[in-house]
C-alpha cells in the first residue's frame, strides 16, 4: 500500500494545468504574423468549422504535424448479468 499513497500523495501536488485560450492563440498568431488579432480568432472559427464538418463527413480531420481527430465507433453493450466486485449485478443496454 506504500506505493499507492506515493503515487496520491505526487497527484496532489501538481498544479492545475491550464490550456492556451483562444483570445491567446489569436493573439500569439497576430504578432508572430503581423496581423490583427480579430482576423486571427476569425481563421481559428473557420478552421474549427472545417474540421467539425470534415469530421462529420469522413471520420478524420488532421492538422499537419500538430493533431488529428478521428471518431471511434463504440460498440453496444448488451443488457443482461453481471458479476461486478462477486456480486451479480443487473445491467442495463446502452
Amino acid at each position: 500500500m506504500a506505493p499507492m499513497k506515493a503515487m496520491k500523495a505526487m497527484k496532489g501536488s501538481k498544479a492545475a494545468v491550464k490550456s492556451m485560450p483562444k483570445s491567446a492563440i489569436a493573439a500569439a498568431i497576430a504578432e508572430e504574423h503581423e496581423l490583427k488579432r480579430g482576423v486571427c480568432a476569425k481563421i481559428i472559427d473557420s478552421l474549427a468549422a472545417l474540421a467539425a464538418a470534415e469530421v462529420k463527413k469522413t471520420g478524420k480531420f488532421v492538422i499537419p504535424g500538430v493533431a488529428m481527430l478521428k471518431t471511434r465507433v463504440k460498440p453496444a453493450t448488451k443488457a443482461g448479468k453481471r458479476e461486478v466486485f462477486g456480486k451479480e449485478v443487473m445491467v442495463k443496454a446502452k
